[in-house]
């Protein structure tokens, strides 16, 4: 008999586990095909890390050629899904057209940057979703610092020096609270400098981490209010422009940096399918099919997953979930083939980890809430084990980045105008 055709669309958490896992159980009795823009599975959570230098970014790229026995590797864009005729159309990276046929088909697409209605965001701020953006800031704060030493013009040294996040969840609160050590370290090495670099946080909310517990936002809040960010709440951008910022109070903040951490939104393919959707994302039942058409399942950003621990609500668009529901769907797939049975959707949340940087850290693993170096033990074990790849090595640097200075070169090999803000990577953003 033929062999049943699996292909699974994106490599991000919910993907990458779902070809593992799929893998696994299948021991070769299934083709399965994994459709990915890049050859990597990119670990999320610590990219603040990569730009802030204390990890490379090889460090959390877990190649998926040598991690996923069994799994043919596509690299390319899905373009489209030809339900009926159950075939992916993609493109590859030479702008190839091609398409693959499938018995059984995960969406796994993840999520790219939420854009919101302000002038000038898409053309002077830049997202943080993937390894470009990383490189990226990275290369762009070490060159703000070098300029702001070679001007003698104190507001544009200011300005140079003054570097401003929008979105004070996961990602921007680690963004700024990194980015505020990384700074105070280039400064260090450039004597002439004369101040002290300025990182500002930005939010609506009332709070950081508004969608965390009260005692790890004040934990966070208090970090940073030590380190000397700037966090400016009920507060927003109300216009970019390439000289600074406009805020929603009124303020005009000089900056040649806009990074933009607001949230996120599923990934267009998403919309394009013609298929039911909640606040953006495909409907999904308990088993994560897709309602009528048994064969598709979704998982993970790009799934409304209905929650069965709270009815009514979905679940969040978080890495946790996204990797549950990629094995969930993978042990699916193999019960439709008649190995075990098939299982809806439930989870149980085992606590979160921000790390701020430094020795410091905010975490309630099992809801015991922890600060300063008991969190931090807690944020890097976790993440150590969360990783599918590369744990000697990311220890290895965090080792060498407790005893070594911070080494940081302008290398420019990530121009601005690689990375857009509107085409910014799909994944997956939190813990």
């Amino acid at each position: 008999m033929t062999k049943p055709r699996v292909v699974i669309v994106g490599a991000g958490f919910a993907g990458y586990h779902a070809a593992r896992t799929l893998s696994r159980l299948a021991r070769g009795r299934a083709e399965i095909t994994l459709l990915n823009s890049t050859d990597y599975f990119l670990y999320l959570p610590l990219l603040p890390e990569v730009a802030a230098g204390v990890l490379g970014p090889t460090r959390i790229s877990v190649p998926l050629a040598g991690s996923l026995p069994g799994v043919r590797l596509v690299v390319g864009e899905a373009d489209g899904v030809d339900l009926a005729g159950r075939q992916v159309r993609y493109t590859d990276a030479e702008d190839r057209s091609g398409s693959m046929e499938y018995d059984r088909l995960v969406l796994a697409v993840g999520s790219v940057n939420k854009l919101l209605p302000i002038p000038g965001v898409t053309e002077h701020a830049h997202g943080f979703r993937g390894l470009p953006e990383a490189l990226y800031l990275h290369d762009h704060v070490v060159g703000q610092i070098e300029q702001a030493t070679q001007t003698t013009d104190p507001a544009e040294r200011a300005a140079r020096c003054t570097f401003v996040v929008v979105g004070a969840g996961y990602t921007g609160t680690e963004v700024a609270a990194h980015g505020q050590l990384f700074t105070d370290e280039l400064a260090a090495q450039h004597p002439d400098l004369g101040l002290r670099p300025r990182w500002m946080l930005l939010d609506i909310a009332d709070r950081v981490l508004p969608e965390l517990h009260e005692r790890m936002s004040r934990t966070a809040h208090g970090v940073l209010d030590e380190r000397g960010v700037d966090v400016r709440l009920g507060t927003s951008v109300k216009e970019a422009t390439a000289d600074g910022v406009h805020l929603s109070d009124g303020q005009f903040v000089p900056t040649r940096s806009l990074v933009w951490c607001v949230g996120v939104r599923p990934d267009p393919l998403v919309a394009d399918l013609g298929l039911r959707t909640e606040k953006g994302r495909l409907v999904v039942d308990e088993f994560l099919n897709v309602p009528g058409h048994p064969e598709v399942y979704a998982c993970g950003d790009a799934a409304a997953v209905p929650d069965l621990t709270r009815p009514g609500s979905l679940t969040t668009m978080t890495a946790q979930h996204a990797e549950r529901q990629g094995k969930l769907a993978a042990h699916n797939i193999a019960a439709s083939f008649g190995q075990g049975r098939r299982k809806p959707y439930r989870h149980h949340d085992l606590g979160f980890v921000v790390d701020l940087g430094g020795t410091d850290a905010a975490a309630n693993p099992l809801n015991v809430p922890l600060a300063g170096l008991p969190a931090k033990a807690v944020t890097r074990g976790y993440h150590l084990l969360a990783m599918p790849g590369n744990r000697a090595r990311v220890g290895a640097d965090w080792l060498l980045d407790a005893a070594l200075d911070r080494q940081a070169v302008h290398l420019g090999l990530v121009p601005a105008h690689s990375v857009p803000l509107e085409n910014s990577a799909p994944e997956t953003p939190a813990r």
